[in-house]
Order: structure tokens, then C-alpha cells, then sequence
């Protein structure tokens, strides 16, 4: 069972990690170049979330399913609720803002628009609010009942 444990602690640091480079890539006062390169390199980090989260979910199951946790526990519930939420928020919302914000940067010549502006300020947004969950998550991993 130890074996488990260390592919789901390791697939969650390595899926979760670096999605809080998010915020870096996605800071206001961006040249327009600087922008897309940072688009460009966000949708290359979202690959550790979405092998790496479901990893550490796949492995989850596993524990939970080896082990003496039922899965009508509460924090365990609470847990596989965040990750839905949290995925639906990013592929679902964000993937769809960045990808508007891609193309209305593409569309404009060497200036940063007012509407990819706000497409920014929106995505930034939902990005804090996707890394206060994540944060929850951990937590609720870390405190679990014993």
C-alpha cells in the first residue's frame, strides 16, 4: 500500500504544482508578445494537471477501495467534489477564456486591447478562486481522519 500512497502524494505535488505558475503567467502589464508567450507556455503547464490529477484521483480510488475508508466518508466525498468543481472550472471556463483571450490577442496588432484586458482580469479571477479550491483539497488530504 506504501507503493500507492507515494504515486498519489507524488502524481498530486506533480499535477497540482505547477498550475500555481498560473498566476505568473497570466500578471497584467504584459507587452502583447509577452502575453502570448505566456499563453502559449500555460497551455504546455496545463499537461501536469490533467495527467497528473488524474493519476493522483485513479490512485485515490485505489486507496480508498484497499483500505478501511468508505467512500460515504465526508472528507473523501468533499475531496472527489473539489476535483470535479475544479476541473469543470478550468477545462470548462478557463480553457474557453484563454482561448478567446488567444485569439483577441491574435487579432489585434502590437497593443493589448481593453477586451483582452478584461478577458484577463476575468481569467485571473477564476484562476484564484480554482487555487483556493486547490488549496482546500490539499488540506482536506492532509487533515484527514486518521
Amino acid at each position: 500500500m506504501g507503493w500507492l500512497v507515494t504515486i498519489h502524494v507524488l502524481s498530486a505535488v506533480l499535477g497540482i504544482g505547477p498550475t500555481y505558475f498560473g498566476h505568473i503567467l497570466l500578471r497584467k502589464n504584459q507587452s502583447r508578445e509577452q502575453l502570448l508567450d505566456s499563453l502559449a507556455l500555460f497551455g504546455r503547464l496545463n499537461y501536469f494537471p490533467k495527467i497528473g490529477g488524474t493519476l493522483a484521483v485513479v490512485s485515490g480510488i485505489l486507496l480508498v477501495a484497499l483500505s478501511d475508508w468508505q467512500f460515504s466518508e465526508l472528507w473523501i466525498l468533499a475531496s472527489l467534489g473539489l476535483y470535479v468543481v475544479i476541473q469543470i472550472m478550468v477545462v470548462g471556463v478557463l480553457g474557453r477564456m484563454m482561448n478567446r483571450l488567444a485569439q483577441s490577442l491574435s487579432a489585434v496588432s502590437n497593443v493589448v486591447q481593453a477586451d483582452s484586458l478584461t478577458l484577463l482580469s476575468q481569467a485571473n479571477r477564476v484562476y484564484y478562486t480554482v487555487s483556493a479550491l486547490g488549496l482546500v483539497l490539499i488540506l482536506l488530504m492532509v487533515v484527514k481522519p486518521a
